[in-house]
């Protein structure tokens, strides 16, 4: 094995690099997969004589970019299922699912993802529809916002469903006008089958290994092409937990993963896995659902709204007992917490119980609110206090600022995805898209951020406008700090992972509403190339 001093070192340089640290160094040596030093360009070739020279062909080399909540294996596995994207017909949607079900036997769930009924009207895709798939075979369409879900009649016959009245707590079936049951399942109804735990069989199987790992590595080159190095997983059971591990065990997991493990898989008497490679791999906590989507209109706030439920508010998932009961097991195992809650009062809720958890001496847990869309001073100044990490969308407002208005009105909608107020009130906020539900583009979350635009041109609470360097630290030492890795990544400065992407354009001096139209040039993750542009 090459000592230190013998492995080889590369000095990178480029018109401007931003480290993210508040310098701004002409160049940086790497060795080793890390950053060893910055300085300027004769300075490093004087400290390291003989080391390999690389200029960087673009206007901005910044950290890679992190994506601290999203779906990745969700999106590989798709392709591996029937991938619903772009479908915009319905016998065109049929007939994909009934290929898909030509190739499975009786007993195998057939399993279509991201269906967006918007895309299929004026038809009806209901119960009725899906039994002209096959009558036989249990046949489930997964909503592009996994909060919920359809099934045909042998799909509701096998998780016993009858009437509305067999929906779990947290979770509804809707009905007909005349009060059977149209195939829609929303949150726990569906999400029960799909993550039902260690004791339970999911409907959701992996299937071939092999398609597996194709897959994600198509989708791993496709975050790539965005500038993503790292990213946070923020559903994984043993499926998908096999699916990454086989990954890197071909050596063809080329992004750095961080999984968060559903809760009902969460096992304190279990030696937590070890994959060999931690700035590759590893379980960065356990993941709970406290409430509903916020681009849906399904999440638990304080004051009325015309929610999608038909009522006057979202849904609560997990019931008061049993979430706390959870999340004091998971703290005690020492593991992070993360739990998805949009509205204020499920917010509130999460913050009850963060604020409640003994700490010990010297240690303290940075537990995470996933999305953390609904937000005041209060909660704010609570969050700060807690030590808690908020993880909120950072494109949402771009991709859904018109449902969001829509649902919770103009002056609520000031406050929603409150990043400024968030760092100003000194707590590092991490970067997430929730890829697939919507593109894993950081730069477009990054014009997202700093403008507060609509695509149709709806400016939601211009006070919480970023500058494009506050936007980037979300989405680079913000996200690191989300999974415990500020002290390896999220900035290129000695000691930290390599991991750096190369733009076409300064972000920073570019029209705020154009910033998503910048390319990516090069992506590298342990400096080494993982994408160019040809």
């Amino acid at each position: 094995m090459k000592t230190e001093a013998e492995r080889p070192v590369r000095i990178f340089a480029a018109k401007r690099i931003m480290a993210m640290d508040g310098t701004e160094p002409e160049a940086f040596a790497t060795q080793d997969g890390r950053v060893v030093a910055t300085g300027s360009r004769r300075e490093l070739s004087e400290r390291f004589g003989g080391a390999e020279r690389i200029d960087l062909e673009g206007a901005l080399v910044i950290p890679g970019f992190n994506d601290a909540h999203c779906h990745v294996s969700q999106a590989a596995l798709a392709r591996v299922r029937v991938d619903l994207t772009g479908i915009t017909g319905a016998e065109e949607l049929r007939q994909a699912m009934r290929e898909r079900s030509a190739l499975l036997g009786e007993d195998t769930w057939v399993l279509g993802h991201a269906f967006d009924e918007r895309s299929i009207a004026p038809a009806t895709v209901d119960r009725h529809f899906l039994d002209g798939v096959s009558a036989t075979q249990p046949v489930v369409l997964i909503h592009y916002s996994y909060h919920k879900a359809i099934g045909n009649s042998r799909a509701l016959e096998l998780m016993g469903y009858g009437s509305p009245q067999d929906a779990p707590a947290g979770g509804e079936l809707m009905t007909d006008a005349d009060g059977r049951l149209n195939g829609w399942m929303y949150e726990r109804a569906w999400l029960d089958p799909w993550l039902p735990g260690r004791q339970r069989t999911s409907i959701a199987v992996g299937g071939d290994m092999e398609a597996q790992v194709a897959a994600l590595r198509t989708v791993n080159d496709e975050l790539h092409a965005a500038g993503i190095t790292s990213y946070c997983d923020a559903i994984v059971t043993p499926v998908e937990q096999e699916m990454y591990a086989a990954a890197l065990a071909d050596d063809v997991l080329t992004a750095r993963v961080n999984m968060l493990q559903w809760h009902s898989y969460f096992d304190e008497t279990a030696e937590a896995p070890s994959f060999g490679a931690p700035d590759r791999l590893r379980l960065a906590g356990v993941k709970m659902m406290l409430d509903g989507a916020l681009s849906g209109g399904t999440c638990l706030c304080h004051r009325p709204y015309p929610s999608a439920t038909g009522s006057d508010n979202g849904l609560q998932i997990l019931n008061d007992d049993e979430f706390t009961e959870t999340v004091h097991r998971v703290h005690a195992a020492g593991q992070r917490v993360a739990v998805h809650a949009n509205g204020d009062q499920a917010v509130d809720k999460v913050l009850r119980i963060y604020e409640s958890l003994p700490h010990r001496a010297g240690r303290r847990m940075n537990h995470r609110i996933e999305h953390c869309s609904m937000v005041d001073g209060s909660i704010i100044a609570r969050m700060r206090a807690a030590g808690v990490t908020p993880v909120p969308f950072g494109s949402f407002i771009h991709f859904h600022g018109k449902e969001i208005n829509s649902f919770y009105g103009p002056e609520w909608s000031r406050m929603i995805c409150a990043h400024k107020s968030m760092l100003d009130a000194g707590i590092a906020v991490a970067g997430s898209s929730d890829y697939p539900l919507v593109p894993a583009d950081p730069l477009m979350a990054v014009q997202s951020m700093v403008t507060r635009c609509s695509a149709e041109g709806l400016v939601l609470g211009p006070e919480q406008q970023l500058s494009v360097t506050e936007a980037l630290t979300v989405y680079t030492s913000g996200s690191a700090h989300a999974t415990g890795e500020s002290r390896i990544k999220g900035r290129l400065t000695p000691g930290h992972l390599a991991d750096f992407v190369v733009l076409d354009q300064d972000l920073t001096t570019m029209e705020p509403s154009e910033i998503g139209t910048a390319e990516v040039r090069s992506t590298w993750v342990g400096a080494a190339c993982v994408w160019q542009k040809s």
